[in-house]
Order: C-alpha cells, then sequence, then structure tokens
C-alpha cells in the first residue's frame, strides 16, 4: 500500500515489527489459538498513544498525564452562601422578633462586583451568594432573619433592587443573631493555591472537567482518544432505508461496532459495506490509514471462496512494508472462532479483522477490541468486569468440547439467564443482554444452580 497523508502528532504507532516476540506464538493453518494468548498477542502489539494537549471538553474521558496544581485558591476570596446580609457580629447580638437589630443598608454587593461598601458599626450590606464579603462585615444574616429592607420581603424583590443604580439608603430589621462566619464560604476552603487538584492517571470525566475549569485550566495534557475505523465486508449488504433485494441483508455489524467503539471511549468512523472484492478492501483500507490508530474490519475471515479480508490482507507484508502484515487463525472459542491481528501500512497502524456473523462480531469486539481500544488510550484497566453469578435457566446449558464459550445473558442480583439461543446470526437476543456468560474450555455441560463467570457488558 502507497504512503498515506502524514498522521495527527503526538500519536506513537507500532514500531517495525510488532509481531517479533509474540506471546503464545501458534504455527501452520491448523493451530488453535487460546483466547488469552490471542489476547495477549494483541495487547504487546499496541501500545499507548502519545500525549497530546487538548481542549477541556475534548479530553473527557481521556487519561491525565500530569498532575494539576491549583494555581489559585478556591474560592479565590470570602463569599457570601447566602442571599442575604453582611454584618458585624456585635451588631446583631442578642437581635429577636421582638428585639430586632435595626442597621443602616450601605449598598448592594451582586455576585462578580468590583467594588463593595466597608460596613461599619450599625450599618449592613445586602449582599448575594457568591458576592465578596465586604470589608468590615463579619458574618452573613440570610433574606429569611431580617424584614428584607425598605419593607421588601422576598428573595426575588431583593435580587430585583439590587440592580437599582443606588445601592445605599434605607434600614433592615435582623431578627437573629449571628456567629462570626456564618453563611461565609471561607477563601481556600476548598481547595488551595498550590494544592494537587488532579493526578497523573486520572480519567477526566464531568466532575474532574468542572474541576480544571474551575482552576483556570482550559487545556490539558493527555492521551487522546484512539481514532477507530470500522470496516464490514460482504456483496449481500445494503444500508439501512434502503431497499432490499432478494439475498440480501442490512448492514449492522459496522453500525454495532462503531457504536461499541464510541462506547469504548474511541472516536469512531463508520465506513459502509465494501463489495467482495480484494483490490476494492485494500483501497479502502489504505484511503483510511491516514485518519486510523485502528482498523477494525467484520467479514470475510473464514474459509469461504468469497472471504475477501483474507484474500486481501494475508500478503499484504512484502518488502515495501517490512514487519507489516496480518494473520488469520482459529480461536478455541465460540462464537468468533475465525479471526485475524496484524498491522497495515507505513505506519504499522494496528488490524484487527472480526467474523462476519452479528454475535461473533460483537462479542469478538468486546473480548479482542475494545481492551486494544482502552489500552490505546492508556487506561489502568482495559477489560470488562466479571462477576461470579448462579445459572438461572430451565436445562442445562451444552458447550462444545475444547471451546470456550461465550452465551448471551441478562445479570440480575447474582443470578444469570441464558437469552436466546447459540446461534452466532441471532442479533435479536444479543440486542436484550447485558452480559456473556463464560463456559470453559473442558466444560460440556452447565447445570441450572452453577456458579459461572460473567462478563458485565453494561
Amino acid at each position: 500500500m502507497s504512503s498515506p497523508a502524514p498522521r495527527a502528532a503526538g500519536h506513537d504507532h507500532q514500531g517495525p515489527d510488532h509481531r517479533a516476540g509474540r506471546p503464545g506464538h501458534r504455527t501452520g493453518p491448523d493451530a488453535l489459538w487460546s483466547v488469552e494468548d490471542h489476547l495477549a498477542d494483541i495487547l504487546a502489539a499496541v501500545r499507548p498513544l502519545e500525549p497530546i494537549e487538548l481542549n477541556l471538553l475534548d479530553a473527557q474521558g481521556c487519561l491525565l498525564v500530569e498532575d494539576v496544581t491549583v494555581p489559585v485558591s478556591l474560592p479565590p476570596f470570602d463569599n457570601s452562601s447566602m442571599d442575604g446580609y453582611a454584618v458585624r457580629v456585635t451588631d446583631v447580638a442578642g437581635a429577636s422578633e421582638e428585639f430586632p437589630a435595626v442597621l443602616e443598608v450601605v449598598g448592594d454587593i451582586a455576585a462578580g462586583l468590583a467594588e463593595s461598601p466597608h460596613v461599619g458599626p450599625g450599618q449592613a450590606a445586602r449582599i448575594m451568594t457568591g458576592a465578596p464579603l465586604p470589608s468590615g462585615a463579619e458574618a452573613v444574616v440570610p433574606v429569611e432573619w431580617t424584614d428584607g429592607g425598605l419593607g421588601g420581603g422576598p428573595v426575588t424583590g431583593m435580587r430585583a433592587r439590587s440592580k437599582a443604580p443606588e445601592g445605599a439608603g434605607g434600614q433592615v430589621r435582623v431578627h437573629r443573631p449571628a456567629e462570626a462566619r456564618a453563611h461565609v464560604r471561607a477563601q481556600g476552603s476548598d481547595v488551595r493555591a498550590g494544592d494537587r487538584a488532579l493526578a497523573a492517571g486520572t480519567v477526566l470525566g464531568p466532575p474532574q472537567i468542572g474541576l480544571l475549569a474551575a482552576i483556570g485550566r482550559g487545556r490539558v495534557r493527555v492521551r487522546p482518544r484512539p481514532r477507530v475505523v470500522v470496516l464490514s465486508t460482504g456483496s449481500e449488504l445494503v444500508q439501512p432505508d434502503e431497499p432490499l433485494a432478494h439475498g440480501q441483508i442490512y448492514d449492522s455489524n459496522s453500525f454495532a461496532l462503531t457504536a461499541a467503539a464510541h462506547d469504548a471511549g474511541a472516536i469512531a468512523y463508520r465506513v459502509g459495506a465494501v463489495t467482495d472484492d480484494a483490490e476494492t478492501l485494500r483501497a479502502t483500507i489504505e484511503d483510511q490509514l491516514v485518519r486510523a490508530d485502528l482498523l477494525v474490519t467484520t467479514g470475510g475471515v473464514s474459509v469461504g471462496a468469497y472471504d475477501v479480508v483474507k484474500e486481501a490482507l494475508a500478503h499484504v507484508a512484502d518488502e515495501d512494508e517490512p514487519g507489516s502484515g496480518v494473520e488469520f487463525r482459529k480461536l478455541a472459542m465460540q462464537p468468533g472462532k475465525p479471526q485475524g491481528f496484524g498491522s497495515v501500512g507505513p505506519d504499522h497502524t494496528p488490524l484487527l479483522a472480526l467474523p462476519g456473523n452479528p454475535v461473533s462480531s460483537y462479542v469478538s469486539f468486546e473480548l479482542f477490541v475494545r481492551p486494544a481500544i482502552r489500552t490505546l488510550m492508556g487506561l489502568p484497566d482495559v477489560h470488562r468486569p466479571r462477576v461470579r453469578a448462579t445459572l438461572t435457566a430451565g436445562k442445562a446449558l451444552t458447550s462444545p468440547k475444547g471451546r470456550r464459550q461465550f452465551l448471551r445473558a441478562t445479570h440480575t442480583d447474582g443470578s444469570v439467564t441464558p437469552v436466546g439461543g447459540a446461534g452466532s446470526h441471532l442479533v435479536a437476543a444479543l440486542a436484550h443482554a447485558d452480559a456473556l456468560i463464560v463456559v470453559p474450555e473442558d466444560v460440556e455441560s452447565v447445570e441450572p444452580g452453577t456458579e459461572v463467570e460473567v462478563v458485565l457488558l453494561g
């Protein structure tokens, strides 16, 4: 394949021969790989992407690669936690409904106000939530503890008056005493300047994004989300909303896997179904290399006469692309026995070739592609959680000897129930599953009530 346009700066790609030293390497066309060996081979060849600096919203879901220090305390100044009046403690000592403290209102203080009046003996300043505590004041009394000043009452009325050009004038009656610092948020009570706000290795979710914005950080250094391109193959595939002719089916795999890649944290690109032509597929993959950190194909990896992925990629390694190539394998699993893995292009972009049956492709994605995506992101935990649960079923589950079976299921309160049959074409049952039951290679039957291993997909 010819060289694509340069990739985005900061992306680290595989070296000259990412397949060297593969763990558990098998040889021969009939060699049978274990699930563990195939996954280990993939993860050994995929390295986290190089860090780049991103705007906050673009960094959501990414791994922070630097400690972030607080440049300014939060809050940056003492401020009011209530709508009310900033007062001196001695002026409201002993105040009650019967004998209120009567104070002169010297002005209004709104949030964001650059200047505020000084509060002296016998005085108060009307203050809004978040506004800075004025000099001289020691506490804030909520507006509910007062007559609202100038005959006012509700908070809305108080806010409306704060917009008037002249804030000073009038009196307020305070009906309760206040202790020092009452209803005052102290400077630095959240975090102080010089504190570590977030540690390297933090995954940035909404609260972390909010904290970074609050301390004034608009950009951060993170490992970016990988760009994943998904291609489905098959001349029988038709896009949704188009009419079906005899022998045709709708392309569901590219939609499901693109959505799964996005769910895993990637920037996912879907390519429409490619016809069963090896040269067309090779050209399509070459065109997509410019925007891919990982390529995923589905279909055309078994032993059929029209398995064009194998035809197009099995001999891609040549003198112009040393170290690249895709190897096609048989795995000791069901569904998903045929798999392909390797790299293509001058940057040795990883490529995972998945089977075409909808259940096979999705299970393969969860077991192999999702961990690869999470590894590219540099995340510490790349696998779906696994638990033990009690099998709830009307009859025993059967499983082929020597194959690890993954059965669609629903998981609730420590029990797991199969949904649908074992067929790898039963996509409707997959839509109702939130878990996979794992039946080991050496187990041929599982009775109801047995504790089984479960992969949680939710």
